[in-house]
């Protein structure tokens, strides 16, 4: 029975292998590739918290196992397209125009192509890095009414503002933050939903407001935002 025992653990061992390779792999190249751009650690001293959000070049991935959804990730890191349409801090792209300040695209810069192993190694490796403390809540959506719709769209584009910075459709609406016609491909539920909850626990010092919604108001807007995936 012994010997049984650690033949079944080998062969556990030997199925497990080849991920926890592709994540050692995809590590060496997102330390050769991606730190100068991306935090995997969290912020750790408050006083902090806004220096490093001004000089920041892209998100923080410290993160990024509770946020992205791991198929979605892999395929972005091989073809990315624009997610922020200000770039991950809007006033270093901002420019006056004759109708006011605007993007301008060439302050942009255009995320790196890795090719498919890549993608799959560092989008392994990614995929083990959680917030510490565990920071996502537990949220079960179920499929929202006709009067939930109607109502977390109120919420976006009235009641709460998000379409100020926030797209929920290509071109419609604000371009200070990410756009949200895609989260629900690229995000967790549990992400959209705790952080809409609490910015401030995920991001010390981001410029994303509490939204004050109560339980039920904000699962209307959290099924919202998921739902705009089906229409683009």
């Amino acid at each position: 029975m012994k010997s049984y025992t650690i033949a079944l653990g080998a062969a556990a061992l030997l199925l497990a292998a080849p991920s926890i390779f592709a994540a050692g792999e995809g590590r060496q190249i997102f330390e050769n590739q991606c730190v100068s751009c991306h935090a995997v650690k969290a912020p750790a001293a408050a006083a902090d918290h806004l220096e490093r959000i001004w000089q920041r070049k892209g998100p923080d991935l410290y993160h990024a196992a509770d946020k992205f959804q791991k198929d979605w990730l892999s395929a972005w890191l091989q073809e990315p397209t624009r997610i922020r349409p200000g770039g991950v801090l809007y006033t270093r792209a901002v420019e006056a125009g004759k109708d006011g300040d605007q993007i301008t695209a060439a302050n942009l810069k255009q995320h790196p192509k890795l090719d498919a192993a890549a993608a799959a190694s560092v989008t392994d490796y990614l995929m083990t890095l959680h917030a510490p403390g565990g920071f996502l809540e537990d949220v079960s959506l179920g499929k929202p009414s006709r009067m939930d719709a109607k109502m977390g769209k109120l919420f976006f584009k009235k009641l709460r503002g998000c379409a100020a910075c926030h797209q929920d459709g290509a071109g419609e609406g604000g371009e200070s933050g990410p756009q949200l016609y895609t989260a629900g491909k690229r995000l967790t539920p549990e992400y959209v939903y705790s952080y809409m909850k609490n910015p401030q626990k995920f991001d010390p010092g981001v410029w994303m407001p509490d939204l004050g919604l109560n339980e039920t108001d904000l699962k209307r807007l959290t099924a919202y935002v998921l739902s705009l995936s089906e229409e683009n």
